[in-house]
């Protein structure tokens, strides 16, 4: 029963929590044993109600139905809302809302029960206090009503558009993979964001291709960047960061409507920057730093890393996790690791840091990593670019035969010594837990402020840019909490362990990681890449890396 805005029974179980009206299912549980009068419900409708089909995208599937639930949900919380009330007092229903990109997550999935399958909504509600009758009516009446009229609304010609362009993005994708690209950007493609950062800015300019480097993919035309080493420059305000950025949202694809939908990038890229204040642990940065007093680079360990030496490991980091392209911004990154001029060179006899100009092109031809680099302030990178972008009034040109002429009487650069790039990531099981010392009690939590809180550790995240919403953070820590608390082994190797855990939330659904056990969690989880969970893990400060 609800009582008093509280959902138990009198045993403190619940022997059925599973209510119907026409074949929708509502299954109800706790969200959290602190908050029980904020319930969990899973709707579960029927494939038959809505003439789907079985075969087709189940993360497409339920990507569309999820931004189509929202506007319902809006329409759930008008009929309730009263300004004069607070939600504990008036009630309210909550939904995941989702950013523009397409991914897996537990707020809308489908399974299968009993041979017969199911589009699932996850919803959270917060009952009325003390108003059972008010309860009910949200619960019994209110919410399947509003189904319904979802079930009669679904438009099934808007899902199957967003089935074809999810398509012809994976083509795309495909076609990367078997090319000399790392990235395609359509011509009609909008980057710049509206004041809410949920679409395309009105009135920005479309993206236009320079023609030499226009290509066609799947029936788009737009510009191809090849791999290799690619130089995004330009005067201030012209447009390059915001190309960046968008090459950089490319690793996922993107719903109708966002303006990048075919902005694709190599799904393995990074954006690296520098990153002072950053833990490290044991890892190597020899091919950047080549001795620091008082430490080892080849097994370099600090808890309040240099702007250069966090750039250093976060690009060593970025190939240990298998990625193929690294996107850098100058504006982001330690000037003294970015280049030294001719000049700074003889005058500086004993200068430890390799500056990245001297292997950028060591990093594609001896690892296959690509770099697209934005450089407003240095031509230092002119000469080792196979190809140079030029973004006036963001407006793309290719200046690269310009660029090299200009380059021309510059003096040869002496060849320095091939790096050692290859590293393995272990760590011991000593300090990995969600126990802090000395405490039987689970310590989990992702702070608004830029942390993940787990066992001892406070991680701070607030150097990755990849991140997508809050969802996929508290995947990486909940999913992070379960390798710690089911390991058995005495090593860990991070790379396997991960993408082990990763293909099981995958295949069995993101929401097998969540527990019920931590407050201050949302209930909602979205599935992230193994890149940002190492990227997580490898700025703890009290494991053991080996």
């Amino acid at each position: 029963m609800i009582y008093e805005g509280s959902y138990y029974d009198e045993g403190g179980t619940i022997s059925d929590p599973t209510y119907w009206h026409n074949d929708v299912a509502y299954y109800i549980e706790r969200t959290h044993k602190l908050t029980l009068d904020i319930p969990c419900i899973t709707i579960k409708i029927p494939f038959d109600r809505l003439g789907l089909d079985e075969n087709r995208d189940q993360v497409v599937l339920s990507d569309f139905a999820l931004r189509e639930w929202v506007s319902h949900i809006e329409a759930l919380n008008e009929l309730i809302y009263n300004r004069s009330r607070s939600s504990k007092e008036n009630g309210a229903f909550y939904c995941f809302r989702p950013t523009n990109v397409v991914l897996q997550r537990n707020a809308a999935f489908v399974e299968i029960i009993s041979e017969k399958w199911y589009l699932c909504l996850m919803i959270t509600v917060q009952l009325p206090y003390k108003n059972n009758d008010k309860a009910m009516r949200m619960l019994c009446k209110m919410l399947p009503k509003e189904v319904e009229e979802l079930i009669v609304n679904f438009d099934l010609g808007k899902l199957n558009a967003a089935y074809e362009l999810a398509k012809k993005q994976n083509r795309i994708r495909e076609w990367l993979k078997s090319s000399n690209y790392c990235a395609f950007i359509a011509n009609g493609s909008i980057f710049p964001r509206n004041t809410n950062n949920n679409g395309p800015l009105e009135g920005a300019f479309p993206f236009a291709s320079p023609e030499d480097v226009e290509v066609e993919i799947c029936g788009l035309r737009g510009m191809g960047i090849k791999q290799g080493v690619t130089v995004i420059t330009g005067g201030g305000y012209s447009g390059k960061s915001t190309l960046l950025d968008a090459l950089n949202s490319g690793i996922y694809n993107h719903c109708i409507g966002d303006g990048r939908e075919f902005v694709i990038t190599d799904q393995s890229a990074m954006e690296i920057s520098a990153e002072e204040g950053r833990s490290i642990k044991n890892i190597n940065i020899t091919p950047f730093i080549k001795w620091i007093p008082h430490s080892s680079t080849e097994s370099f360990s600090t808890d309040y890393a240099s702007g250069s030496t966090s750039q250093a490991a976060n690009i060593m980091e970025a190939i240990n996790y298998g990625s193929k392209l690294l996107l850098i911004d100058e504006d982001r990154s330690a000037t003294n690791f970015m280049i030294q001029d001719i000049k700074m060179r003889s005058l500086i006899k004993h200068e430890p840091i390799t500056p990245f100009t001297e292997r950028v092109r060591e990093l594609y031809e001896a690892v296959g990593v690509s770099s697209v680099l934005v450089i407003g302030g240095s031509g230092e990178f002119l000469s080792v670019a196979d190809q140079i972008i030029l973004m006036d009034n963001f407006v793309p040109q290719n200046a690269t035969q310009e660029a090299k002429k200009l380059c021309e009487h510059d003096e040869p650069r002496e060849r320095i010594p091939f790096a050692k790039w290859e590293i393995e990531r272990k760590i011991t099981t000593d300090h990995f837990s969600s126990y802090p010392s000395g405490s039987g009690r689970e310590k989990l939590k992702v702070s608004t402020m830029g942390y993940i809180l787990i066992g001892d550790e406070q991680i701070d995240i607030r150097g990755l840019y990849n991140m997508t919403s809050p969802a996929q953070l508290a995947a990486i820590a909940f999913l992070i909490r379960k390798i710690a608390i089911s390991n058995q082994d005495r090593l860990i190797v991070l790379h396997e362990k991960i993408k082990k855990g990763l293909e099981d939330m995958e295949r069995e659904g993101v929401d097998m990681v969540f527990s019920s056990s931590f407050p201050g969690f949302e209930r909602w989880l979205e599935l992230p890449r193994i890149n940002e969970v190492l990227s997580v893990i490898n700025r703890m400060k009290h494991l053991n890396f080996i």
